[in-house]
């Protein structure tokens, strides 16, 4: 077998990682003419047997990736979505629906497409201008708002806002930047802030029956700015009492988007009036280490997509309801809050010797400057924090997060 994967980078490493465990051969394609280096770092070229140049026409790349014997395509990571599902389609293999590619990447049509299936979304729109932007929050009292790019990614410029020139900032600054992978923004998104409990369900399907390969409980803060913070998430089991109405609406969510094979990544807001779609990706979750969470639960959704591309029956015999995590498990975000120069990495050694950390994830490097962590993308990295007493981990979490006030990277 031969898979193609668009833009191999973040959790995409972890799949191609997986696939090569599994015996497959590679190919890469990249969508960018300039991947970020947050995604690039780490990228291994000789992982794959060819390197291919994906930013020309697709109907020829797909001749190509065929001529090749390419059986299957798929995104590594989000900016490689619309062209994986793309040529998919243009080479006949199993994938996604065609028909709604652009809701799978376009947050306000992703919103529309979802509420047209009955999927509750949050009240929104999209503005060319700041003004009527403003016009639109004003005269529908809605308090507080979330503005955010219509295409992005890593919670790249979304900010919370409360005001009118709140509002106004944050949709002049949208307007005026690149998106994270260097794409204008044609218009920028404000809708309303859902209040609630926040999940995100990682996901593998198979012609359209959806597994939940994990599901996770997210802790965030505000920021100084208004930004939204990475602080914590936690792992629910699938099959406890809690997991069930967010299961059962994140498959009418991916139903709604024509997600059918594959991975996804879908953001849920449980709230006073139930579940809420934030958004959803057709691509794995990112800041993860599978092969912790595989430690811990025996499956991860890097693991259950590599199997489903090397084996497709195995996925129907799944049961993701019987998935049992042993201990207690945290992934905690590390949060700069002292921009400075980073003068060494022995901050390194002081977060190892806490007694519950398994794993330390992260991409700074001595004499780079680092900045204030505002959001997923400037964060410092990651950790897991796993025991069979969760009062360990709130104890060495506590302690991380102290080690930081101190100024841990900068200082």
């Amino acid at each position: 077998m031969k898979i193609a994967v668009v833009d191999g980078y973040s959790t995409g490493r972890a799949l191609v990682s997986a696939l090569r465990d599994r015996g497959t051969a590679l190919v890469h394609v990249q969508s960018l003419t300039t991947p970020p280096g947050y995604y690039t770092r780490g990228f291994r070229a000789e992982d794959f047997e060819a390197l291919l140049d994906g930013t020309g026409e697709p109907a020829r790349l797909a001749e190509r990736l065929t001529a090749l014997g390419v059986d299957r395509v798929v995104a590594g990571t989000e900016s490689g979505v619309i062209l994986a599902d793309t040529l998919t389609h243009l080479m006949g293999l199993p994938g996604n629906r065609y028909e709604t590619l652009a809701a799978r990447r376009d947050k306000q049509l992703m919103g529309e497409t979802a509420a047209a299936a009955g999927v509750a979304v949050p009240h929104g729109g999209a503005f060319a201008d700041a003004d009527e932007a403003v016009d639109w929050y004003v005269s529908g009292g809605l308090g507080e708002a979330v503005v955010k790019p219509p295409s992005s990614a890593g919670t790249d410029n979304v900010r919370f806002c409360r005001t009118a020139d709140e509002v106004h900032t944050a949709c002049k600054t949208v307007l005026a930047a690149d998106n994270f992978f260097g794409q204008p923004n044609p218009v920028v998104l404000v809708q309303e802030r859902v209040r609630g409990v926040e999940y995100y369900a990682n996901t593998v399907s198979r012609d359209g029956v959806h597994r939940v390969a994990e599901l996770w409980r997210y802790t965030k803060r505000t920021g100084s700015a208004g930004y939204p913070v990475y602080d914590y998430e936690e792992p629910v089991p699938v099959g406890s009492a809690e997991a069930a109405p967010l299961c059962r609406f994140v498959g009418a969510a991916l139903d709604a988007l024509g997600v059918r094979w594959g991975a996804a990544h879908t953001e849920v807001m449980l709230t006073e009036r139930g579940p809420v779609l934030i958004e959803s990706g057709a691509r794995l979750g990112g800041g993860t280490a599978p092969s912790v969470v595989e430690r811990y639960s025996g499956v991860s959704q890097t693991g259950l997509l590599a199997d489903l591309l090397v084996a497709p029956d195995r996925l129907p015999a799944f049961d993701d309801a019987a998935v049992r995590w042993s201990g207690a498990v945290r992934n905690v975000a590390l949060i700069n809050s002292s921009a400075g120069l980073v003068r060494s990495l022995d901050w390194t050694a002081r977060l190892e010797a806490l007694p519950t950390l398994v794993f330390l994830a992260h991409g700074v490097t001595a004499g780079e400057y680092l900045g204030e962590t505002v959001d997923l993308i400037s964060s410092p990295g990651y950790v897991y924090l796993a025991a069979e007493d969760p009062r360990d981990i709130e104890r060495d979490y506590r302690a991380l997060r102290a080690l930081e006030e101190a100024g841990l990277y900068t200082s």
